[in-house]
């Protein structure tokens, strides 16, 4: 093994970058017709995109696969190798096929040909060969030939697969953008996934309630703001008015400076030493909408209320980093 300076570790990577992006300069240049028509078949689809390939054409095909169901587009992969063995029973009469092979002579694609024109399914190719026999036979084929591998003994497909797998997310954007597809669409294929939590979960899931929400009457003394405030622990207490409407809040930073004149605060109540007009969230707002906020107004916690301004709820940002939302 040969010791390669810094300098010549470097070359080499640019090297690699330089002949991807080249071939993918070089697949930007041949979108056209064809990549309409590929786009027009699968919306037009009733069922699911099947997508096959054998080897890396394979890899890449799953993870083609996985980003169409995960954009709205509902696709699976299977096999070529199986299909000929049982799992050609998973596709049916209203699919689409998306067969990926460089060579397009991939034996395994080519034997279950016959069967899919049988069934009449509409076949869509990803080849490197606009000539082979798997470009030839199907109603669409996407160009996705590199004029050279990164691979210096040109063996190791690397610039073709990055070709590949980047037809295929063209695919899978191009498809969410025509059909509409929103982050809600996307989180509730994602629900366990930050974005889904992000996404999903409504103040009312991570508020405290009930007997945890910190709150005093307006005609609380300083005492009984305090305890509350250490009882709840969440650096602050609601200052509610007769009949639950949030009147005002006490914070640690209101508590550090009225401590200044302890005499003026023998005196006073919550009507005199609260914050009026508090930030405040709405219970039905999405708990991404309490991150904003807070990092709006550089606060910490946030009183919840209903339509009446009354009342509900409170969080703070460590129920929302426990809830997954941060």
């Amino acid at each position: 093994m040969n010791k390669l300076s810094s300098n010549n570790i470097i070359r080499f990577c640019h090297q690699v970058f330089d002949v991807e992006l080249n071939g993918l300069l070089q697949l930007k240049q041949r979108i056209g017709e064809e990549f309409v028509a590929a786009i027009e078949l699968i919306m037009a689809c009733k069922g699911h995109v099947v997508v096959i390939g054998m080897g890396k054409s394979g890899h890449i095909g799953n993870k083609i696969s996985a980003t169409l169901a995960s954009t709205g587009t509902p696709a699976f992969f299977v096999h070529p190798g199986e299909a000929s063995h049982g799992d050609l029973g998973m596709i049916t009469s209203g699919d689409l096929i998306l067969a990926i092979s460089n060579s397009g002579e991939t034996e395994e694609v080519l034997t279950i040909l016959p069967l899919i024109k049988r069934m009449g399914v509409k076949l869509i190719s990803m080849t490197g060969k606009s000539q082979s026999n798997l470009a030839k036979n199907s109603d669409v084929h996407l160009d996705i030939s590199v004029a050279e591998e990164a691979c210096p003994l040109g063996l190791a497909p690397t610039a073709s697969t990055t070709a590949t797998l980047v037809m295929g997310d063209a695919l899978a954007v191009t498809l969410l953008e025509l059909s509409g597809f929103t982050k809600e669409d996307f989180a509730m294929s994602h629900p366990a996934g930050s974005l889904g939590k992000r996404l999903l979960l409504g103040i009312d899931d991570v508020m405290r309630k009930g007997e945890e929400i910190p709150s005093v009457a307006l005609t609380a003394n300083f005492a009984e703001a305090l305890v509350e405030m250490n009882q709840k622990g969440l650096g602050m207490t609601a200052v509610i008015d007769n009949i639950g409407r949030v009147a005002g809040v006490f914070t640690d930073g209101d508590l550090r400076r009225t401590l200044a004149d302890l005499e003026f605060l023998k005196e006073k109540t919550m009507k005199d030493l609260a914050t009026p007009n508090p930030v405040l969230i709405h219970y039905k707002k999405m708990a991404v909408e309490a991150v904003q906020i807070m990092e709006e107004y550089k606060i910490h916690s946030l009183l919840v209320v209903n339509e009446d301004n009354k009342l509900v709820g409170a969080l703070n940002f460590h129920d929302l980093l426990r809830a997954g939302v941060v």
